[in-house]
């Protein structure tokens, strides 16, 4: 019974590091450790960095449904789509530009644009609440806003390009 316990101990954290290694993951310990100009979080490893992104059902229920998002989530929020933007940059070569419009209570739209073309279109709401339920999640949902904008920069480079 051990050796299963063992055994899928190390496929958890064979797993924990593919996913730390995906590009939208990359980039946004990057922009965490960025942040970090003092060296306070030297010594934190990057699962521990990504950790306020990650709620577990019991802490997403522990937060109130109605409720306006705390200046720390907003950081967290601005952060998750700065990373996305400089990882479209970096496949593509594309500058990208994130423009968040958010209300006090919660509400709003966070748009990222490469030259003329809106890459991503996101309403959001009960910010209050951003997080993911795991590291998979939360690397599943920036590696797909990252692929669909790589794509659509793909598809229509001459709108993407800045100055055109």
């Amino acid at each position: 019974m051990a050796e299963a316990i063992t055994g899928k101990e190390a496929a958890d954290a064979a797993s924990e590091e593919a996913l730390l290694a995906t590009p939208f993951v990359q980039q946004l310990v990057r922009q965490l450790r960025a942040q970090d100009t003092h060296g306070t979080w030297e010594g934190k490893s990057d699962l521990k960095l990504l950790k306020p992104y990650i709620l577990t059902s019991e802490e997403r229920r522990a937060i109130p449904i109605m409720g306006d998002p705390d200046p720390e989530t907003l950081w967290h929020l601005e952060l998750f789509y700065n990373a996305i933007a400089v990882a479209i940059e970096r496949e593509t070569g594309q500058m990208v530009s994130p423009m968040m419009k958010m209300s006090h209570e919660g509400f709003g739209r966070m748009v990222l644009i490469a030259g003329r073309l809106v890459v991503v279109n996101k309403q959001l709401r009960d910010v209050h609440r951003f997080g993911f339920a795991s590291l998979a999640k939360l690397a599943e949902a920036g590696g797909k806003f990252l692929s669909e904008a790589v794509e659509m920069i793909r598809a229509y480079p001459a709108i993407a390009q800045y100055g055109a």
